[in-house]
């Protein structure tokens, strides 16, 4: 695919604030900042509605907005056709020099970096995937190692950037597949210690601490294993709420307390002012 020319940062060039660069932009922001993504969809609904969209940077702008909405609300298919409606990337119809009157002294691709990131990674979502987890789950243990020795090939190939991965990510990838191989073989203590690797390299790790406090659990250290959840939660609280974390906290808190109703009451509360339009606050089964 040929590359798109380089471009100037238009903001800091010509443009004294977001929403001199397209129409609300910096409303658009904010909404995505809170997570306010249902809004997000209704706010690019109305301005196409009511034709407020002028430029062509206006629709392409509002589009990634849309699509960025509808795949955090994990509605991929609805993100997928919307950006079919674009049809080619490289099509001239999406290059500054085209509209020379609206674009002087521009030239190159509009399309946004964030489009193109979310487009080559719908097919993931959209097809089959995460064949090492499915053979792991019909008790293809084997099959299951060698699927995941082949991502650990990857790794030591160095092919971490054909997957938009970066070399800690690819990392704890391998680990936290090492750790699922020994969490099924109920060598929890192995588990950990992955785990473990995974969070010291990368602190926001969710998948490894939810799972490290679920070997904890396993290993009958139920105080320890909320603790680490709960800790997750108030460091790092608006990329550890996630409703498998949620739901297996309150699991945790039922078996832990007597008063678990109150406590999980109070924990849905907190939920209900800081978790984005995305998040289903039933998961604490209050």
């Amino acid at each position: 695919m040929e590359e798109p020319s380089p471009t100037p940062d238009p903001p800091t060039n010509q443009f004294g604030s977001l929403n001199d660069l397209a129409h609300e932009l910096a409303s658009l922001q904010d909404l995505a900042t809170r997570g306010s993504w249902r809004s997000i969809l209704d706010k690019v609904s109305r301005a196409r509605s009511l034709n407020l969209l002028t430029s062509p940077h206006d629709h392409l702008i509002y589009l990634s907005y849309n699509v960025l909405a509808f795949s955090k609300l994990r509605c991929f298919s609805e993100a997928s056709n919307e950006i079919d409606t674009l049809d080619d990337f490289n099509s001239n119809y999406y290059k500054y020099e085209t509209y020379p009157r609206l674009y002087p002294n521009r030239s190159g691709s509009m399309i946004p970096f964030s489009l193109r990131f979310i487009h080559a990674q719908l097919p993931i979502k959209l097809g089959s995937r995460q064949e090492g987890y499915i053979q792991m789950q019909i008790g293809d243990i084997e099959g299951a190692k060698g699927s995941f020795n082949r991502v650990e090939t990857m790794l030591n190939e160095r092919k971490s950037d054909e997957y938009f991965l970066s070399e800690v990510q690819f990392r704890n990838l391998v680990n936290r597949n090492k750790a699922l191989v020994y969490l099924v073989g109920k060598d929890y203590v192995s588990a950990v210690r992955e785990y473990e690797e995974c969070i010291e390299r990368d602190h926001t790790d969710v998948v490894a601490l939810n799972n490290k406090a679920l070997c904890l659990m396993y290993l009958r250290d139920l105080s320890y294993s909320i603790k680490v959840l709960e800790k997750a939660l108030e460091r790092i609280p608006t990329i550890a709420l996630d409703e498998t974390l949620v739901i297996n906290l309150c699991s945790m808190y039922e078996l832990a307390y007597v008063n678990h109703s109150e406590i999980k009451r109070t924990l849905s509360n907190w939920i209900v002012h800081v978790a984005p339009d995305d998040f289903d606050v039933s998961c604490t089964r209050v």
